[in-house]
C-alpha cells in the first residue's frame, strides 16, 4: 500500500512525497529512520485502472509482456516477492501496476502466488494458474510459468497468423465490391436514359445493367441504410460468444480453411497438453484444461470424450483413436510416448508437425483465394461494362 506523508526533516524544512509499506505505522517508522518526523500520513487510493478497451483490462500483449518479465526475473535467482514488487513498480500500465501492487502485498502477508494470482484480475488462460499452482508444489515456479508463457506465445502467434493471413483478401473484397458500387452509382447512371430514348431493342444484358443502375441511384438512402444496419447487426452479433462459435464452427467446414483452422486447433491443444504434463499437473486434469482451449465445438466435444475414456481407465492413445479427433501419425507419436514415458516431448512435437502443417494448407488457401477474389471482382466489373457497352452499340435512333 502507498501512504502520502507530509513530514519535517533536520532542518526544519517541510518535505512530502508517497512511500510503499504494509501498515501506517511501519510508513512512520521508515521516515523516522530517514531522519523525517511525519505530520501527516494518508493512504493513496488507488488510481482506476485505465483501460485499453473501456473494460478496465489490460491488452492481452501487455499481460504476456509481464509474465514473461516475471519468469525472467524468477530464473535469474530473484526472489518471487522482489520480482512481483519490482515490476509493480517499473511497469506503466495502471491496471497491471494495481494488480501487481496488490499480489506482491498478498505475498509479504503470507498468501500462496498462485492463489494470489488466482484472486487477480490479470485476464490469464485458466492454465497458467494450475501451472503456479504445480510449480509451487514442485519447487519449480520458475519453469512452470515458462512453459505457460511459452504456451501463450504460442497461441498469440497462430492467432496473430490468421488475423494476418485474412487481412488482405478482405481489403480485397471490401474494395472490389466498393468498385462496383461506384460504377453503378457514378457510371451507369449517365446511360440509363438510352433506355428511354432507344427505339430499338437493348440486348437483356444491356437492359439488366442499366435497370440495375437506376434502382440502385433511386434507392441509395434505403441502399446505405441496410448496409450500415448489416454492419451494426454484424458487430453486435460477432460480439455474442454464441454467435462467434457458430460462424467459427462454419467456417470450419470451408475447403481448405476448415483443414487449417482444425490442425490450429490440434496444434494448440497437443502443445497445452505438452505444457501441463511437462509442469506435473494430473493427466485427466490437464486433458480438462487443454480441451478449454480448442475453438471448435465438434473437434472440442471429441476432446471431452477422450477426457472421460481415459478417466474410464483408457490409454490416451487408444482414446484419441476412438474419438477420430487427430491423424494415425499422431496416434504413433502418443503412443510412443506412452510407451517411453516421454509424452510431453511427443506431445509437443505433434504440436509442430501440426503447426507446420497448418502454415503449408494457409499459404495454399491464400494462394488460391486471392486470385478466385480477383477473377470474380473482375468477372462482375466486366459484365457491367459490357452491358453498358452494349447498350451504346445496339442504339440505331435515339431521339435528340
Amino acid at each position: 500500500m502507498k501512504y502520502n506523508y507530509r513530514a519535517i526533516n533536520k532542518d526544519g524544512g517541510i518535505v512530502t512525497g508517497s512511500i510503499e509499506v504494509d501498515t501506517e505505522r511501519s510508513a512512520a517508522r521508515q521516515l523516522q529512520r530517514q531522519g523525517l518526523t511525519p505530520v501527516t500520513l494518508t493512504l493513496q487510493m488507488a488510481k482506476q485502472a485505465k483501460s485499453t478497451g473501456g473494460s478496465g483490462k489490460a491488452k492481452k500483449s501487455d499481460v504476456l509482456l509481464v509474465m514473461h518479465q516475471l519468469t525472467t526475473l524468477l530464473k535469474s535467482g530473484v526472489s518471487l516477492d522482489e520480482a512481483v514488487s519490482s515490476l509493480a513498480e517499473s511497469i506503466q500500465q495502471d491496471f497491471l501496476k494495481e494488480q501487481l501492487s496488490d499480489i506482491s502485498t498478498q505475498l509479504r502477508r503470507g498468501v500462496a502466488f498462485s492463489k494470489a494470482l488466482t484472486e487477480s484480475k490479470i485476464d490469464l488462460p485458466p492454465y497458467m494458474f494450475h501451472l503456479a499452482t504445480a510449480g509451487e508444489l514442485t519447487g519449480s515456479l520458475a519453469e512452470s510459468l515458462s512453459d505457460g508463457v511459452a504456451q501463450m506465445e504460442y497461441e498469440q502467434r497462430i492467432n496473430s497468423e490468421l488475423r494476418n493471413a485474412l487481412i488482405y483478401p478482405s481489403i480485397l473484397i471490401i474494395s472490389g465490391i466498393s468498385a462496383v458500387m461506384i460504377i453503378f452509382v457514378v457510371v451507369v447512371p449517365k446511360f440509363t436514359k438510352l433506355l428511354s430514348k432507344s427505339k430499338g431493342d437493348i440486348p437483356f444484358l444491356a437492359k439488366a445493367v442499366l435497370e440495375t443502375g437506376q434502382f440502385v441511384n433511386s434507392h441509395i438512402a434505403i441502399i446505405g441504410g441496410v448496409i450500415a444496419c448489416s454492419v451494426v447487426l454484424g458487430i453486435i452479433g460477432l460480439s455474442k460468444p454464441a454467435i462467434r462459435q457458430r460462424l467459427w464452427d462454419q467456417l470450419m467446414l470451408v475447403p481448405l480453411l476448415g483443414t487449417w483452422l482444425i490442425e490450429s486447433d490440434i496444434g494448440r491443444w497437443s502443445a497445452m497438453l505438452g505444457t501441463l504434463l511437462t509442469s506435473r499437473v494430473e493427466l485427466t486434469r490437464a486433458l480438462t484444461l487443454a480441451q478449454q482451449g480448442v475453438s471448435g465445438s465438434r473437434l472440442r466435444a471429441n476432446f471431452s470424450q477422450v477426457t472421460k475414456a481415459v478417466k474410464g481407465g483408457r490409454s490416451l492413445a487408444d482414446a484419441l483413436q476412438e474419438s477420430g479427433a487427430i491423424t494415425a501419425t499422431g496416434y504413433g507419436l502418443i503412443k510412443v510416448g506412452e510407451r517411453s514415458g516421454e509424452l510431453p516431448s511427443m506431445l509437443n512435437s505433434l504440436a509442430t508437425l501440426y503447426t507446420e502443417s497448418g502454415r503449408e494448407r494457409m499459404k495454399r488457401f491464400l494462394a488460391l483465394l486471392e486470385p478466385i477474389a480477383i477473377l470474380v471482382i473482375g468477372a462482375v466489373i466486366g459484365v457491367i461494362m459490357t452491358g453498358i457497352i452494349l447498350a451504346i452499340t445496339s442504339v440505331n435512333d435515339i431521339s435528340v
